[in-house]
């Protein structure tokens, strides 16, 4: 009777051996992709279980959590969509005078009813632009937002809109915000211009977190409009596509 091979014997033989496949590296990919990701929202390794972790030390600016949270609005297709653009414009001697641009902002035939542009705040439809203009004079830098819903011609008031969505904003980044703004009506989508000082309550400069500007303030522009309007109907997507 012959005797199989001695396996514990050194022969020189290759042997397999059982061990992980490598596709199973792909879900380490997968969660260092969303770790990533994490850090880019301003969220640590930290956290417990259905609660976000705290912002990691080094995320810079305010609402890094807020847009996290917010930006989740997003993957709703049925949601109502406002285009926001965003600028951080530092101030210096290259840089033209703040009046100046808001000048350039009240001028004539950017109105619904053709009257001259009046720029409002949160307390005034008539707001008191000399005064913003001093009042950022030192500051080093501010905020210059268009925010253009979609709908916008369907919204019961620009105005009221837009004190909704700055009052948003104060809660998500913690410090009341020192503002001015003015609708326009003279293109195809009626939208608002928001100017945003760079300062917060405490005085010191106001850093918004860079996920809060590119994500965070769309999802919450989208979340009252569809507050107000409902969400899109399968026929208004189609219509939209087409």
């Amino acid at each position: 009777m012959r005797r199989g091979p001695d396996l514990g014997r050194d022969d020189g033989r290759l042997r397999p051996k059982l061990g992980r496949a490598r596709g199973d590296r792909r879900p380490r990919l997968f969660i260092g992709r969303v770790l990533a990701a994490k850090e880019r929202a301003g969220f640590g390794s930290g956290g417990t279980a259905g609660r976000p972790a705290a912002p990691v030390k080094h995320a810079v600016g305010r609402g890094g959590v807020a847009a996290w949270r917010a930006g989740r609005a997003l993957l709703n297709q049925r949601g109502r969509r406002v285009i926001v653009k965003a600028r951080i414009v530092r101030h210096g001697p290259r840089m033209g005078p703040l009046g100046a641009h808001l000048g350039y902002l009240r001028r004539e035939g950017v109105t619904k009813d053709g009257e001259p542009a009046r720029m409002f705040d949160a307390g005034s439809e008539n707001a008191d632009v000399g005064a913003f203009v001093k009042r950022t004079a030192g500051d080093r830098h501010h905020f210059r937002f268009i925010v253009s819903p979609e709908d916008a011609a369907e919204l019961t008031d620009l105005h009221a809109y837009t004190r909704d969505l700055v009052r948003q904003m104060d809660e998500d980044l913690g410090t009341g915000l020192d503002w001015i703004a003015v609708d326009h009506w003279n293109t195809d989508n009626p939208h608002v211009h928001l100017i945003i000082r760079g300062k917060e309550e405490s005085g010191r400069d106001l850093v918004i977190h860079r996920e809060y500007i590119s994500r965070g303030l769309r999802a919450r522009a989208q979340e009252l409009v569809t507050i107000e309007l409902g969400p899109r109907s399968e026929q208004e997507i189609r219509t939209r596509l087409a």
